[in-house]
């Protein structure tokens, strides 16, 4: 196995999958993801979301699509997130 091959190994176990929620300027997304966390005290499972700047640098996503986005090195103050692919275009009924 190559350190290329083992690189993209690792950081596909990061990978996270959001919904765009809106596009902020060239090259740059608002993803919202959503966890089901433990809670500490009670056991139950309860929802928690995130919203994070990802980097999409061909600009072909639209709001609503679902995405799925790894890690990065810091690309600015608030976005660290690159997108890999889109999982589902937004489909308007």
């Amino acid at each position: 196995m190559t350190s290329t091959e083992q690189k993209a190994e690792s950081s596909s176990k990061r990978a996270r999958t959001g919904v765009v929620r809106s596009i902020s300027g060239d090259r740059t997304a608002n993803v919202v993801v959503r966890m089901l966390v433990k809670h500490p005290q009670y056991g139950k499972y309860v929802q928690r979301q995130t919203k994070l700047a990802v980097d999409c640098p061909g600009n072909d996503v639209g709001v609503g699509d679902l995405v799925e986005i790894v890690p990065c090195r810091r690309l600015s103050k608030t976005k660290a997130w690159r997108l890999t692919k889109v999982v589902r275009r937004y489909e308007a009924r």
